[in-house]
């Protein structure tokens, strides 16, 4: 798909799988901090994270939207849609999750994210999702709220077996 800024954005196919768990390893890095990059956490994960990403890339509760770079990919981005309870403040209770949205440093700058963020918020809407939620790093907030992206109103807790 092409966007009016000239970024090519695709489906992520399986031969892009090895570029994904490389761009969610540095998205993990710039993060920071022990609670997304604890010391204890070794490599295991990206052998769990390339199997689900295999599954997901076939599965209609979730899209994963790449743009090429040169060698290899130069931005990702994973949209999924879970089915909650419908409320007031949810017709249908159908939410949306952006996750994963990581540009490779080379490729920043470029308008690359944005292209994928368009490209899935067609999804969602097309999906007839109530809500869209993501967690937004101080650099990817403004792009956020350019796209309408606002304060959520809930207090975001969490918590670790």
């Amino acid at each position: 798909m092409s966007t009016g800024d000239h970024t090519d954005v695709r489906q992520a196919v399986e031969d892009d799988v090895a570029e994904l768990v490389r761009l969610r390893a540095l998205l993990f890095e710039t993060l920071g901090g022990d609670f997304f990059n604890p010391p204890s956490a070794g490599d295991d994960w990206r052998d769990a994270l390339a199997r689900v990403l295999e599954k997901k890339l076939t599965e209609d509760d979730a899209r994963i939207l790449v743009v090429d770079g040169d060698n290899g990919l130069a931005a990702c981005g994973i949209g999924t849609v879970e089915q909650w309870f419908p409320g007031p403040h949810s017709h249908n209770g159908r939410v949306g999750h952006v996750i994963g949205m990581v540009t490779d440093p080379a490729y920043r700058r470029r308008g690359h994210g944005r292209a994928i963020m368009h490209g899935l918020l067609a999804w969602f809407r097309q999906r007839d999702v109530a809500r869209v939620d993501l967690y937004a790093s101080t650099d990817g907030a403004p792009l956020y709220r350019d796209l309408g992206f606002v304060d959520h109103p809930d207090p975001s807790l969490y918590w670790r077996p």
